[in-house]
């Protein structure tokens, strides 16, 4: 398969002289592949997107984008290759959903000159395919999260990425968008889109996703398929608590185990 996405032995701190965020992290995209990488809050989930996007540039260690470093590509050239989709977006201005999406097409527009018939032919074809083109002509700040989250996944589309970043996509969204963009990733990942996202659900990964990573303790713990990474054992390493897989129709389920946990209450006053 053509690899879309080589890291090599990747590490990154935010000063030279402090503490790494993570380490020696190595992995391969493939045109098509969906990987999750999962992991507790602040193990540096995020920052990992931002390196292989290049918003951050790494201490050590390479990342080869349709086999050429990423450190010498300009943000228009990674532009066209990665689509980048945040963790949270806040509206400031009220353009259309059109406009908006449009706005994809930005690293094959010149400054200088207006968008072409292909660009907004683009555009339509991007909102039609993420089944929103019904909301073109609505202000963008006067949709909700999950409306937000599909306008921006059209956006990206209509940079025609190779690979498409996806930073927690479903954090921000209730149980019937998850599924929906979840099954619209994988979708695009049907048609050839490489795609890496990040999630605090183990069991988004069991829908979409052919590769899974875990991140903990500065590093990948484990990584390949769902079911060889999404073990119980590894969930207990990854998030303290124990955790157990059941078979559900076609798919494995997560159920995360109360803790017990006691808590001195005695100190607490009603109010």
């Amino acid at each position: 398969m053509e690899k879309i996405m080589e890291v090599k032995n990747i590490s990154f701190s935010y000063e030279k002289d402090s503490p790494e965020i993570f380490e020696n992290i190595t992995f391969n995209i493939e045109k098509g592949d969906v990987l999750c990488i999962l992991g507790p809050n602040g193990i540096g989930k995020t920052t990992l997107i931002k390196c292989l996007n290049g918003l951050h540039e790494i201490n050590n260690g390479k990342i080869l984008l349709n086999k050429k470093n990423i450190k010498t590509l300009s943000f228009k050239e990674i532009s066209k290759m990665i689509g980048y989709i945040p963790q949270g977006h806040i509206p400031s201005f009220p353009f259309s959903v059109f406009d908006v999406v449009l706005m994809g097409r930005t690293p094959y527009i010149n400054l200088s000159a207006a968008p072409k018939e292909k660009d907004l032919t683009i555009t339509e074809n991007a909102l039609k395919n993420i089944g929103i083109y019904h909301l073109k002509d609505k202000p963008y700040t006067n949709l909700s999260g999950g409306e937000r989250q599909l306008v921006f996944l059209a956006r990206v589309l209509a940079q025609e990425p190779d690979l498409l970043i996806l930073d927690e996509p479903t954090s921000h969204l209730d149980f019937g968008n998850q599924i929906k963009l979840l099954e619209i990733l994988e979708n695009l990942s049907k048609l050839g889109l490489a795609i890496v996202m990040s999630s605090h659900f183990p069991d988004h990964a069991f829908i979409s996703c052919n590769k899974v990573a875990i991140m903990k303790n500065k590093k990948f713990i484990d990584f390949g398929t769902p079911e060889d990474v999404i073990t119980e054992e590894n969930l207990k390493k990854a998030y303290g608590i124990n955790v157990k897989l059941i078979n559900f129709e076609d798919r494995k389920v997560c159920i995360p185990l109360k803790t017990n946990l006691n808590l001195n209450l005695e100190n607490f006053k009603k109010i």
